[in-house]
């Protein structure tokens, strides 16, 4: 990444709109050139905005050895499973009427290194290059740890799907939001997790045969599958279905 900037006219930083610019670039108190988009629209008008605001910067700034080149050059930055390559896509949709160049997914690490240059505009004729996701080297707290792996920056197993429910839980009961007790048919909100798992897993038919040991021998029985449920709850979380949420 490093070795391709001296190529590129603009920088474009993704961020997860639920969870706050400051957790992860102290530095963002200076930030002015914000947009608020939704790459999974087939119609954001804000994504129509891009373009124009990265040429107005770019005009605006000094090209060094790039001053002569007629072609415009972004990369585009940010931590795992934000976002990078859906925003590409959609530049690409919205501009040149084509789809996907950039593979995408619902788990960090599709992209494992820096691409070739994807046009996303004719006129003027721009490129990006798509980057892998990086986080910081040091992550503050176990909290600021927490709502990554909510958002999806960090692979589900490696916190555990049950501990990241539980933060859920206590994140939408926090903020007053109890969207999940209708969505799961509770009586009311709770703020134990196996509980609400146990509906969960209880109304979506997440069960599993386990082998029992008793006094009169081994017998098989069905128990809710709580890991499926917790799957569920975080699912419903990233894809919107509990709500707007911010987690700051």
């Amino acid at each position: 990444m490093r070795a391709n900037l001296k190529n590129v006219d603009c920088v474009i930083e993704i961020h997860d709109a639920r969870i706050s610019f400051y957790l992860l670039q102290p530095h963002a108190s200076h930030l002015q050139n914000v947009l608020f988009t939704d790459c999974l629209k087939q119609s954001d008008t804000s994504i129509k905005k891009v373009v124009p605001l990265v040429m107005e910067i770019i005009e605006k700034s000094m090209r060094f050895n790039r001053a002569e080149n007629t072609t415009y050059c972004l990369m585009v930055i940010g931590v795992p499973n934000v976002g990078k390559s859906s925003l590409i896509n959609a530049l690409r949709r919205t501009n040149l009427k084509k789809g996907r160049a950039s593979r995408v997914g619902g788990e960090p690490g599709i992209t494992k290194a820096v691409l070739t240059r994807i046009q996303v505009s004719e006129r003027p004729l721009m490129y990006l290059l798509d980057t892998p996701g990086v986080l910081p080297p040091r992550i503050e707290s176990v909290e600021t740890g927490m709502k990554l792996a909510l958002c999806g920056t960090i692979l589900d197993h490696l916190v555990g799907e049950d501990i990241i429910a539980d933060y859920l839980l206590y994140s939408l009961n926090r903020l007053g939001n109890f969207s999940y007790v209708e969505k799961y048919s509770l009586q009311e909100p709770s703020d134990d997790i196996q509980h609400v798992l146990k509906r969960i897993a209880v109304k979506l038919g997440k069960t599993q045969r386990v082998t029992a040991i008793t006094g009169v021998g081994n017998i098989n029985v069905t128990v809710p599958n709580y890991t499926a449920a917790a799957y569920d709850f975080i699912r419903a979380f990233r894809k919107g279905e509990l709500g707007q949420v911010m987690l700051d």
